[in-house]
């Protein structure tokens, strides 16, 4: 049985890569996306693949400033409905069961993506447990997303990604160690797009466009199917560039947009970067 329908991934095809919007998926009620199954696989990830803390947080909030719950991983998807929490399991594609989910989603959804940005790289599963009313602070991903209803239900506010919403300068430390949430100001709402997910609901987020997630009123399970293209490599290193070439006073040019190439300065980055290792 197919995970999406043919008519998503025409939907998906008109939206890909620069467009939010909705799809449906076949994945809710999936085996392996239970909260009973979700506890083994948390007690299954190394710890540095599991990120937790307190859901109860406004849309944008400073890292710092996020509160931890004190429960264990495993215990705090076992009490999910009441320990007001919010958890990602990353990487769960390093779990050989949900690797072959993961390559399983992909896979329909490829024969849309790769003629558009080519092949698929880096291709990362992530799971996204929260207590009802939990918040997802206005962040950035650095990967192609389609987001995944699986339990419960929730609202996303995506926003463009324009220079005044997330600075160059913030793109630029992103990509060499930065946090990845972004300041969130009330204004940005009219400018972006609000999405309510159910159970077999889906929403494509567009690269490096900043968003929060809101849960609803029960407990919620999302599924995030990423990957990456050569084209998001080249500006990765462009921005890492245009990050050294600031601290010599210098306002360099953005990263060309998608799909011109970047090829030049992040060639020039990637020598920098390589001869750095070799001498340390």
């Amino acid at each position: 049985m197919s995970i999406f329908s043919d008519n998503d991934l025409e939907r998906f095809g008109a939206l890909y890569p620069e467009r939010p919007g909705k799809l449906t998926h076949g994945l809710a009620g999936h085996p392996l996306l239970t909260l009973e199954a979700l506890v083994g696989l948390a007690g299954r990830l190394d710890p540095k693949h599991v990120e937790y803390n307190a859901g109860d947080l406004p849309y944008g909030v400073e890292p710092d400033a996020v509160p931890r719950t004190g429960l264990s991983a495993q215990e705090t998807i076992r009490r999910i409905e009441e320990c007001g929490s919010w958890m990602v399991l990353k990487n769960v594609n390093l779990d050989p069961a949900y690797g072959a989910l993961l390559e399983e989603t992909l896979a329909e959804v490829a024969p849309v993506i790769e003629p558009v940005s080519g092949e698929m790289l880096t291709k990362v599963g992530f799971i996204f447990v929260s207590s009802p009313g939990a918040v997802t602070p206005f962040h950035l991903d650095p990967e192609h997303n389609i987001l995944l209803q699986i339990k419960g239900s929730k609202t996303i506010m995506i926003v463009p990604g324009e220079e005044d919403v997330v600075p160059h300068e913030k793109h630029e430390a992103y990509h060499v160690g930065g946090h990845r949430n972004v300041a969130w100001h009330d204004e940005y709402e009219s400018r972006g797009e609000k999405f309510e997910l159910t159970p077999g609901e889906a929403v494509h987020v567009p690269l490096m466009w900043p968003h929060w997630v809101r849960n609803g009123p029960e407990p919620s399970v999302s599924f995030s199917i990423t990957w990456k293209s050569h084209w998001i490599y080249q500006e990765a290193d462009v921005r890492g560039m245009n990050h050294l070439l600031r601290r010599f006073g210098i306002d360099p040019k953005p990263p060309a947009p998608f799909p011109q190439r970047n090829m030049g300065k992040a060639l020039a980055y990637r020598a920098i970067r390589k001869a750095r290792q070799m001498g340390a």
